[in-house]
């Protein structure tokens, strides 16, 4: 395997150098041409499979016990991922269909400096992401040095982390998927998945741990909406690489099915982790199985796509804004300001993270969903996309009708699941007292979740707003 990934590398170094690396289609935010739409459900599989694994889903595993027991933390484990990876593909699918990124997309409903809001909160999150990978990375990578060979040097690790996700980036999705996930990157992370499933389940008695409640301090539809906020927050970049899809179809599938597995799978493992060892300290604990550290080594191999994507993507999101800007640089920049801030992140508040990404971007979406496939009838000028005096432009280059109802699906979230951030939450329950309604919500409906609501308050509300009952507005073919 070594003599076949050295090619790879090789020819990577070899391209920057050359100053080719970075291929037309992946460096602008224009329709991607289509000689370069080839990827199918294979890739789409590998891609989301790859990318729905790491740490940080396990991490977000430990987050559901002890509040919930076993056989209740499996099922919202369920639930929430066929929630969040309906929403995840359905807007893989606007992208596949119209070949442009993510934020570009959010033009025609919100106009084009409208898309500049989600955008920013868009870097902010990725930017988050991508040093939360980082982070963790250099942690394992620290613990496994410290564990062999008692060398302890996080902040080392964390530029070769930083560097190497960058180089990833500056490659981009084609040569990422095709030469590094589909040949290795997901077949080691596999191998290490069952081995350590096995492990679990032959060591320790699962049957009992079914049995046994969980303490109740975390609602259930609450769980799930922490479930579903894993999917979400890959939402706002899922364009930037189903848009090299060949069809739609198979993108949509490839996405769900990858992700879903994934995604189950790990959130399971980090429940598994915290009941049957009883900690929540996961490097440690992996470490201390038998073949432990060289099981959390293949895990880092396949962890650096996700500080990819989330590297790439920002790069790609600051072109909505910043057309002229060139990709490489972004991503140069980009890689370096995570290393800084995995150098010094607290990852403490990492839950809170979580579902402060659902509160935003889960509304957001349902506006993009009720405008491209209700009001637009999947259909955008993609022309008007990029020009100011076009049908995109509303008034001043925002649509705040859509803004509008983008908010209230937040405001909805917030109302039914606060997130907690101080000052916040009590500034909420003021409002709602002055209102006289009920705060939080799930208070009263504890079977309420977050998420599906928020959602649908969104595209209701937008449709309401653009007036979907009357005159639909121009549409033209996808390719403009």
């Amino acid at each position: 395997m070594e003599n076949d990934l050295k090619p790879f590398l090789q020819e990577a170094v070899q391209a920057l150098a050359r100053g080719r690396i970075q291929a037309p289609p992946e460096g602008a935010i224009e329709p991607v041409p289509g000689q370069h739409r080839y990827l199918g459900f294979v890739d789409y599989f590998a891609l989301w499979s790859s990318l729905g694994v790491g740490l940080l889903v396990l991490l977000a595993g430990t987050l559901l016990v002890p509040g919930l027991g076993l056989a209740q933390a499996l099922a919202a484990i369920g639930i929430g991922t066929v929630v969040g990876n309906l929403l995840l593909a359905l807007a893989g699918v606007v992208g596949s269909e119209t070949a442009v990124p993510t934020m570009v997309l959010l033009r025609p409903a919100l106009g084009i400096r409208g898309s500049y809001l989600p955008t920013l909160l868009n870097i902010v999150q990725l930017i988050g992401w991508g040093s939360f990978e980082i982070f963790i990375m250099s942690q394992a990578a620290n613990g496994i040095s410290r564990t062999l060979f008692a060398y302890d040097n996080a902040v080392l690790w964390v530029l070769v982390f930083a560097a190497l996700c960058t180089l990833l980036a500056l490659g981009g999705p084609l040569v990422v998927v095709r030469r590094w996930l589909e040949r290795f990157a997901i077949w080691l992370v596999y191998a290490t998945t069952i081995y350590l499933t096995w492990y679990l389940l032959t060591h320790h008695d699962i049957g009992a741990l079914l049995g046994r409640p969980g303490d109740g301090s975390l609602p259930f539809w609450l769980a799930v909406d922490l479930v579903v906020a894993m999917p979400v927050s890959w939402m706002p970049l899922v364009a930037d690489y189903n848009r090299f899809a060949r069809r739609s179809g198979p993108a949509f599938w490839g996405t769900f099915a990858g992700y879903f597995v994934a995604n189950v799978w790990f959130y399971a493992l980090g429940v598994l982790f915290v009941l049957t060892l009883a900690t929540t300290d996961l490097i440690p604990a992996i470490i201390s199985l038998a073949g432990g550290w060289v099981a959390l080594l293949l895990l880092l191999v396949d962890e650096t796509d996700n500080a990819f994507a989330n590297i790439y993507s920002t790069a790609v999101s600051i072109q909505n804004v910043l057309p002229r800007a060139r990709q490489r640089w972004l991503a140069v920049a980009v890689g370096a300001v995570c290393a800084l801030i995995a150098a010094n992140v607290n990852i403490v508040q990492y839950e809170v993270f979580l579902f402060l990404i659902g509160a935003f971007f889960v509304p957001l979406f349902g506006v993009l969903a009720a405008d491209y496939f209700v009001l637009r009838r999947r259909r955008y000028d993609l022309k008007a996309l990029y020009r100011s005096a076009g049908p995109y432009w509303y008034r001043g280059g925002v649509n705040w009708k859509a803004v509008a109802a983008w908010l209230a699906g937040f405001l909805a979230y917030q109302w039914i699941v606060p997130t907690e951030i101080p000052g916040w939450k009590a500034l909420l329950a003021g409002a709602a007292g002055a209102l006289a309604l009920p705060f939080p919500l799930s208070a009263r409906f504890p079977w309420l979740g977050a998420s599906v609501p928020s959602f649908v308050a969104a595209a209701a509300l937008y449709l309401a707003a653009a007036g979907v009952w009357g005159k639909a507005p121009r549409t033209v073919p996808a390719d403009g």
